[in-house]
């Protein structure tokens, strides 16, 4: 009988689907590796975020032969023992292309309609009839990573008649893009847009890939969104820019070290918007999850039919 075992926490109702869905296979749920140590012997498949796995328990896994990480970040995977061990790994990729799209629709109006200091205002009963609002329509967003998170804050900007151009490795054309440019191009992408969007996963390649040269080269008036991850941004050169007042400002939601710092600059900054990490937040996020593994499991047990987010452990991704 094949042996699921699952380190993450997820709710009675998530469990029992998987158990009525799969009536033949055994599961054993965790809410964390540490309470898993006795099961990881017997898993033949694996359900994670990600971030609990290391070499050591890789090596315990001996009947392991596939890993489902229902997230899409896979910086902490130790990809050298799952190749040795020729373990399949899929993801999550796509589950936060609706909430993190929202996101940065939300941000973008909070800038333009200067909805943050209007609050200000109101809490200060100011009636301020003196601040000076903008549009979305006409602006460019450049959005670097065009893959489903992307296409899904691309297609939502179209819906403001914003401009979209998109930044990936081939620069192969995607939904919702006016433009595409390839990962050479991105200068082009950088210099001309209103807005610019940081969503790549973090790989040795894309490590702090978004420099100080790069960063020089955005307009005075545009603002950075990262949704990313925090080392795929230069933060120093990002701090220093801000500071400076060389681009009108950055929403940032994810850093090189998190939580972040109270004593960071980042924190009094006037020209950042600042949050915790959760562009990616939804009251559904565990029920696309659950979607992605079962059809993948389906695959699994059946041989037959496409899995959903393979993932190449030589490229990381």
């Amino acid at each position: 009988m094949v042996h699921v075992v699952s380190t993450a926490k997820m709710s009675e109702k998530h469990q029992l689907l998987c158990k009525e869905t799969f009536p033949g296979i055994r599961f054993s749920f965790f809410n964390e590796i540490s309470e898993a140590r006795g099961a990881l012997p017997e898993a033949e498949v694996l359900i994670t975020y990600g971030e609990d796995l290391t070499d050591e328990v890789i090596d315990k896994c001996t009947k392991l032969r596939w890993i489902q990480v229902i997230s899409a970040g896979l910086e902490c995977m130790p990809f050298q023992a799952l190749q040795k061990k020729n373990i399949h790994v899929t993801n999550a990729r796509g589950i936060h292309a609706i909430p993190m799209a929202e996101y940065v629709m939300a941000v973008l109006l909070q800038i333009t309609r200067c909805t943050i200091p209007l609050m200000d205002r109101q809490r200060a009963r100011h009636w301020d009839r003196s601040i000076r609002t903008g549009e979305l329509a006409g602006k460019q967003i450049g959005i670097i990573g065009a893959g489903a998170i992307g296409q899904a804050i691309a297609e939502r900007a179209k819906a403001f008649q914003m401009k979209t151009i998109g930044c990936n490795t081939d620069g192969h054309v995607r939904p919702n893009f006016d433009q595409m440019v390839q990962t050479q191009q991105v200068d082009e992408l950088l210099t001309y847009s209103d807005f610019v969007v940081v969503t790549v996963p973090l790989t040795p390649e894309t490590h702090h890939w978004i420099d100080e040269q790069k960063l020089n080269m955005m307009k005075p008036s545009a603002y950075l969104i990262h949704i990313a991850r925090g080392a795929v941004v230069q933060e120093s050169a990002l701090l220093h820019l801000l500071q400076q007042e060389k681009i009108a400002g950055a929403v940032i939601d994810v850093f090189e070290q998190e939580p972040l710092p109270p004593e960071h600059p980042f924190w009094d900054l006037p020209n950042v918007i600042l949050t915790p990490h959760l562009s990616g937040r939804s009251p559904l996020y565990m029920t696309r999850a659950m979607e992605i593994f079962i059809h993948n499991m389906k695959v699994y047990q059946n041989q037959i039919g496409n899995w959903i987010n393979p993932i190449d452990l030589s490229k990381g991704y």
